[in-house]
Formats: C-alpha cells, structure tokens, sequence
C-alpha cells in the first residue's frame, strides 16, 4: 500500500462517488477503479459494492477506514517532525471566500502564517459564500472563510473569527415608487426586497420576515452578497446584507440602514475537512489559532 492509494480510499469512501473523488483528486474514474482494485487484490477483500447507480462501502472497508486514517496521520507527521524547520514548509493552500472577506479579514490571517511559512503558495478563489461549504466538502478549495451554515457538518471543523451584524437597507434618496412605501413607516408588504439567493444571510433574512409575518415581493435573488447593496443604492428596492459588505461597499454613501431593525448575526470563520486536519500545510494554518 501507498500513502496516495490511501488518501484516495478515504476520499471514496467519504464521498461514494467514483466521478467525484476523481475530479477532487485530479486522477481518472479509469485509475481511481484500478487504485481500489489493487487495494482490494492485496487485501483479499472487496472494499466497495458498486454498480452503476450506486456505491457502498463494505465492512471490510469500514474496517480500513481508521487503519488507513492512522497510517496517513502518523506519515504526514513523521514527514513534519524531519522538516522541523518551520521556513522550509512548501506545498500549496487553497482558500475560498467572498471578494469582501479578501480584503475584510483574509489579511490578518495570510499575514501571519506568510511571516511563518513563506514558501507556501496561497491560491486564492472568491465567489459567492454560500458555495464555501460545497467547495470544502468537495476538496476544491482546502479551507474557506464563510459563515457558519444553521447545521454544520460532522465533516467539518469550524474556527470563529468574527461576529457579523446584519443591516436592512433602502435607498439614500427612494424612488417614488419606494418613497411612497416608507412614508409613514416602511410598508414591508409592499416594498421590493433584494436578497441573497441562498445561505445563511439568506436564512437570517426568512427569519426576519417570519417574526414579522410578512411575505414581501422579492424583486431579485443574488449570488453574493456584494451586488445587493449595489442594486439598493442603484433604487431597485430594499435589501438585507452583512454590515461588513455594506460598510466596504464603494455604494455605502448611497444606502441607508434601518436602526431600528435587528436581525441575528452571522458567525464568520474558517472551514476546513477533519478529515485533512494533519495535512502538513493545512495543520500549519490551524496552528495559528
């Protein structure tokens, strides 16, 4: 058996799913079969029943799952423990995290562990947070900055950086249209919302709506929450968005927040699979909290 081969046991048997550990592990459906064949050949034992709709882990390979877990463990930190010298860490990090959280709270994160480790690459991606956890979960990204979701995970381990207040916003100068609305207070069963498509920003605003038994008209869905604020200040209608996108945004002269309209939180950290926890480049970014 070798490390590799290991690695992508595990990965399969998290993920049953031959196309989707091959993708995350950048080798093909064709070697991933062959790789398990050769496990299961030195084994004597099937690992998986497969067929062309399914995958299912055998009790042989339940049983391969913490032995496979150890070896792989006990090899990275052996692997560690030679190369004690902090500077000479290499390898690549893969972060995700919205274009507000790049330069919000990524820095202060990246400009300590690159004052540690400056000869590992970061590879940054940014898009919208609602995806975060998807990307982790699918071993596209290794760790993401995302607010934590309503039910997290088991996979996956969540470090709290920061709490995150939520806004409802309008227009600095309404329309007509919306003018008329908020005269006399605002009249949210008329007003057109502006909304995150998805994610916890968006739960905390269904929220919001339910404790005060509204069902408003939703004008638009946004991936991101960057754009809503824009389309507030541009006179699209009312919109709901962490006050950290609304406080960055070049658009926050042109919005206004209602004070009197509270909304919970978000909690903002970092996620990243258990399972990778000992990953050399990966258990050093931990390290620092």
């Amino acid at each position: 058996m070798n490390i590799k081969n290991l690695q992508l046991f595990l990965h399969l048997s998290d993920s049953l799913s031959f196309h989707q550990t091959a993708q995350a592990m950048h080798i093909s459906p064709s070697a991933l079969s062959r790789v398990i064949q050769r496990l299961e050949q030195e084994l004597g034992q099937s690992l998986f029943c497969r067929d062309n709709r399914s995958v299912e882990i055998t009790m042989a390979g339940k049983k391969l799952i913490p032995v496979a877990s150890a070896i792989i463990s006990n090899w990275l930190s052996l692997k560690t423990e030679l190369n004690s010298d902090s500077s000479l860490l290499q390898g690549k990090l893969k972060i995700f995290c919205s274009v507000t959280a790049s330069y919000s709270h990524l820095p202060s994160i990246l400009t300590a562990f690159r004052q540690r480790y400056p000869q590992i690459e970061i590879q940054l991606l940014t898009g919208d947070s609602a995806l975060a956890i998807d990307k982790v979960l699918n071993d596209e990204v290794d760790v993401a900055i995302t607010a934590k979701p309503e039910q997290l995970s088991a996979k996956l381990s969540y470090i709290e950086l920061d709490h995150i207040p939520m806004s409802v916003i309008s227009p600095a100068i309404p329309p007509p249209a919306i003018q008329q609305q908020l005269n006399n207070g605002p009249n949210w069963q008329a007003l057109p919302f502006i909304l995150a498509e998805s994610g916890p920003a968006r739960s905390r605003a269904n929220t919001w709506f339910k404790d005060k038994k509204i069902t408003p008209p939703i004008y638009a869905q946004i991936s991101g929450h960057e754009a809503i604020v824009s389309m507030v200040a541009l006179g699209c209608g009312i919109g709901i968005a962490p006050d950290v996108v609304i406080n960055n945004s070049p658009m926050n002269d042109k919005v206004q927040r209602f004070p009197a309209e509270f909304i919970a939180p978000l909690s903002l950290g970092l996620c990243c699979k258990q399972s990778r926890h000992q990953e050399n480049v990966l258990k050093a970014l931990l390290q620092l909290f």
